[in-house]
């Protein structure tokens, strides 16, 4: 059982500050930031949770059943994520290559203290044993001041896992898979990286959501290990029976001239081939909600609609279902996982083949972080435009891909590579 208390606070954007500085103290903290985006469905403009009470943490093997369990014995709020790896629980599958940040495949926690922001509203919610601990705590965040924040002084230097040449020769190798029937499309992902490398968490997170300013941004510390993630992509949100998924597939670079932006924004929207990334992907979506909805409840809500963030333009669909109440809210997450935007079609067969020419165990990256409230409800995104951080091996990672269909251009999705890492780029180096 929980306390609550409500406040009304009068800078929002200040107690946001103050909130992530004060939660640096605990060894489990999720925050998630909307950045007040308001095109996408968002409850609160920002969650603060620290402290865990309970919590699981697992390989894939059986992953998403030892979920369901932990999630219907708990009856709380639980926060966590889900790595890409987890398509080992769903098929038979594996992840053999090289991992060099060693994130659990599932973690999921139930936290004692849950701070829920909206407007001028901030709602504390405090597990019962430890609700004397409301005024201190709110006394200590309003006191919190950036002074003391870990700066990065050496220079970073980024590897690539995935040379420029080897890439042209790995994308060519996929469109054979594509010329011949194997699959119709498959994200392609590569690392960059930097070792021996020691980086100041959450001074780094706030430059990034600086430069990006994206709906699902997160800070995710467990430990000693880190997410700074400035994703723009819902992976999928349930509210009552109504499950919405909104996969990206198109993306196009900004300019600082009006009109020349509003040219690259007018070209995405009808770029014939990214439309029909983007529609593969839906169809694959359609499919993966089927599998829990009632029976002809899945709709296509937005096809192929263009939206602008601060370093891209980005093609966004939205697909919804409706779900009968009897269905586990974990049931709906293990059927469409992985989601199809970081995975292709046939989904099955593009993961194989995305296993044999990456590199790099994908882990967090790719998959999802979110939270499933005490009525089941749920809201995650999709792990891209993320930098993660193992402090203990001073591993510093980031990871981009693109969708390699038929009339893809090994050049071009090159190029649009770069352009997704344009900003964990500048941010590590300065």
């Amino acid at each position: 059982m929980r306390t609550k208390q409500i406040h009304h606070i009068s800078n929002p954007e200040l107690v946001k500050q103050q909130l992530l500085l004060w939660s640096q103290q605990f060894d489990t903290v999720v925050w998630l930031d909307s950045n007040n985006y308001n095109h996408h469905q968002l409850q609160y403009d920002a969650i603060l949770v620290v402290d865990e009470f309970t919590s699981i943490q697992t390989d894939y093997e059986n992953a998403f059943e030892k979920l369901k369990e932990y999630q219907s014995i708990t009856n709380d709020w639980i926060f966590g994520y889900l790595t890409y790896d987890l398509k080992n629980d769903v098929e038979a599958l594996s992840s053999v290559n090289f991992d060099g940040l060693g994130f659990p495949d599932l973690y999921f926690f139930q936290p004692q203290k849950i701070f829920l922001l909206k407007g001028d509203t901030l709602e504390m919610q405090y597990l019962m044993m430890i609700d004397d601990e409301f005024e201190v705590d709110l006394k200590a965040i309003l006191e919190s001041q950036e002074d003391s924040l870990k700066i990065s002084e050496s220079p970073i230097k980024i590897h690539l896992r995935i040379h420029k040449d080897e890439y042209f020769a790995k994308v060519n190798t996929m469109l054979e898979h594509i010329h011949r029937g194997d699959i119709y499309e498959a994200n392609f992902c590569q690392e960059f990286f930097a070792e021996e490398t020691q980086i100041g968490p959450l001074e780094t997170y706030n430059k990034l959501n600086r430069i990006s300013k994206p709906p699902f941004a997160t800070f995710l510390k467990l430990n000693d290990k880190y997410l700074l993630s400035a994703s723009p992509e819902r992976y999928i949100k349930k509210v009552g029976q109504t499950i919405i998924s909104q996969p990206i597939k198109g993306t196009a670079k900004r300019s600082e001239n009006v009109l020349e932006d509003a040219q690259l924004k007018e070209a995405l929207k009808n770029d014939i081939k990214e439309r029909s990334e983007n529609v593969m992907i839906v169809d694959l979506v359609r499919n993966d909600l089927s599998k829990t909805a009632i029976k002809g409840s899945v709709q296509v809500k937005e096809l192929c609609k263009v939206y602008t963030f601060d370093q891209v333009h980005q093609m966004i669909s939205t697909v919804e279902s409706k779900v009968s109440s009897d269905v586990s809210p974990i049931d709906v997450i293990k059927t469409t996982f992985p989601m199809g935007s970081m995975t292709g079609a046939p989904k099955i067969s593009a993961m194989k083949i995305i296993e044999e020419l990456e590199e790099s165990k994908r882990g967090l990256y790719s998959g999802a972080v979110g939270y499933i409230t005490p009525e089941g409800d749920f809201d995650f995104n999709v792990v891209i435009r993320s930098i993660l951080y193992n402090e203990t091996n001073q591993y510093v990672s980031y990871s981009v891909g693109g969708a390699i269909t038929a009339k893809s251009d090994p050049l071009k999705e090159y190029e649009e590579c770069l352009i997704k890492a344009k900003a964990m780029r500048e941010v590590l180096e300065n």
